[in-house]
This record gives C-alpha cells, sequence and structure tokens, in this order.
C-alpha cells in the first residue's frame, strides 16, 4: 500500500497566518502540521509516500522532509495546480498509485488515542473495498456523515447535510483499493466545482465495499482548520507531552520502533536538536532502548 498526504489548498481559512505559509507547515506545539498526518502514515506501516502540495509552496515541504530517506522511506512530490477537490488527489497521483492499493489523508488531520495503530494495521492489511473513519462530533453538519441502521453498519454517506441523519462525521483518514483511482476519474464535480470524496464512498457503499470504523471516546480527531482549533489542538499536544513524558507524531521515534533506520540514524538525527526536548526525547530513548 502507497500513501498519499494532501497539504494543498490555500489556507484561507487561516489567514493573515497563512498568507506567506502552508497552513500543513504551521506548528502544532512543537512540530509541523504535516509530522501529524504523516506519523500516521508511518504508524499504519507504509514506507511511499506522496505529498500534494499547491505549485509555490512544494519547496518548503521539500526542505522540511527531504526524499525521506532520513526515516528510511521514499517521499515523492506532486502539485495540485488549484485545489478541485479531495478526489482529485487520486487522479493526481495515478501513476504513482500504479497497481497498488493506497491510504489518503489531510495534511490537516491529527489522530490520536490508544488503539489507533491497529486500527491503522488492520485497515492497511485489508485486500479489497474501502476503510473509512468515523468520528462522533458536536456539529456534524461542517463534514461529511456517515448513516448507520440498527445494526451499525454503514447505510448512506453525505456532505455537509443541512440535517444530519447522525453525529458520526467522516475524518480526513481513507484506506482504498486500487479501484479508487477509476472511480475517481469518472467522477463529475459538484455543484461546489469539486471532485467530492463523499461520492468516492458512495461509489464504495453501493458497491457494498465499505468499510466503516467508529473511533471512540478513547481517541482524539482534530481538524485544525480555523484559528481556534489550530491552538486547541497545540494546547492538546502540550498538555499529553508534559504530563505523560511522551512526544506525539515523532516521526524519528516512529520510524526506529517500526525498524525503518537504526539506533545510529537517531543518533544522528537527535544531536542537533540536543538543546530542546524534542532532541532530548529521542536521547533519551535510545537510553532506555
Amino acid at each position: 500500500m502507497k500513501g498519499i498526504i494532501l497539504a494543498g489548498g490555500a489556507g484561507s481559512r487561516l489567514y493573515p497566518l497563512t498568507r506567506a505559509v502552508s497552513k500543513q507547515l504551521v506548528p502544532i506545539y512543537d512540530k509541523p502540521m504535516i509530522y501529524y498526518p504523516l506519523s500516521s502514515l508511518l504508524l499504519a506501516g507504509i514506507k511511499e509516500i506522496l505529498v500534494i502540495t499547491t505549485p509555490h509552496e512544494q519547496e518548503g515541504f521539500k526542505r522540511l522532509l527531504g526524499d525521506g530517506r532520513w526515516l528510511g522511506i521514499r517521499i515523492t512530490y506532486a502539485v495540485q495546480p488549484e485545489p478541485k477537490g479531495i478526489a482529485q488527489a487520486f487522479i493526481i497521483g495515478r501513476s504513482f498509485i500504479g497497481q497498488d492499493k493506497v491510504a489518503l489523508i489531510l495534511g490537516d488531520n491529527i489522530f490520536y488515542g490508544h488503539g489507533f495503530s491497529e486500527a491503522l494495521q488492520t485497515a492497511r492489511k485489508q485486500a479489497t473495498g474501502a476503510t473509512i473513519f468515523a468520528y462522533q462530533v458536536r456539529d456534524p453538519k461542517e463534514y461529511g456523515v456517515v448513516e448507520f441502521d440498527e445494526r451499525g453498519r454503514a447505510i448512506g454517506v453525505e456532505e455537509k447535510p443541512a440535517q444530519p441523519r447522525s453525529p458520526f462525521a467522516i475524518t480526513g483518514l481513507y484506506f482504498y483499493d486500487n479501484k479508487v483511482v477509476d472511480i475517481a476519474e469518472s467522477l463529475k464535480p459538484s455543484r461546489r466545482g469539486e471532485l467530492e470524496i463523499t461520492d468516492v464512498n458512495r461509489a464504495y457503499l453501493k458497491a457494498k465495499a465499505l468499510q466503516v470504523v467508529k473511533l471512540g471516546r478513547g481517541m482524539a480527531w482534530l481538524d485544525t482548520g480555523t484559528h481556534d482549533s489550530l491552538l486547541q489542538a497545540s494546547n492538546f499536544i502540550q498538555t499529553i507531552e508534559q504530563r505523560q513524558g511522551l512526544k506525539i507524531a515523532c516521526l524519528e521515534e516512529i520510524a526506529y520502533n517500526m525498524g525503518y533506520i537504526t539506533a545510529d540514524n537517531v543518533r544522528k538525527l537527535a544531536v542537533p536538536m540536543s538543546k530542546n526536548d524534542y532532541g532530548q526525547h529521542l536521547l533519551r530513548l535510545l537510553e532506555h532502548s
């Protein structure tokens, strides 16, 4: 399975903060935002990743992430000339995907909680169909929404409905088999002029090939699209990290635990950061391993 991070868009809801820098490069506490979705793909065991950016902001991502070798993975880049919907990512990434399955995550989505890694691994191993994740929210009108029957089976998906039929929003993390490329290319733009990911999910639902995993109370899903949610996400990460002495979305630690890089690799990455808590955390990791 390959992975795609969609890090395009104008980020206009965060102006003036994002006039000079991509939204996915702004900090969430002690790390750039894109570290968080990238960590989800790493935890899923995905090592080939395509980062889709706007044309004028791609160099910033390349300076930050490079080709991924420092994490023992392979990162390549593509451009989304203008935002035409989430499903456009599969058309842009068609040659990258090839004949493989693919996971897509939005560049501003943060997940954290017990059992999340196991859920990712299960979704990656699914041979056919699609797996998406649903999360209960207070105001589902702002999201794609999934409706369930009395047995808990998904029976409908809607994009930002005026009258939601359930409180479960569809998160920005999707796992698909290779059919998703042809499905995306067959879509017609919505009234918003976009290729809607909801229409992709609806196609899988119609084919009885859509699995919806509900993320429970032990999980946190943060969407960092506004100034308030950006601050809330930073405060959340700070609270967890300082309380538990852990690091959320520490890419070097994840790559080390997954066996992608060695202790010597981690040490070389940590030394230039040894004057801050992030680098010190990596050095402590080596002491205790």
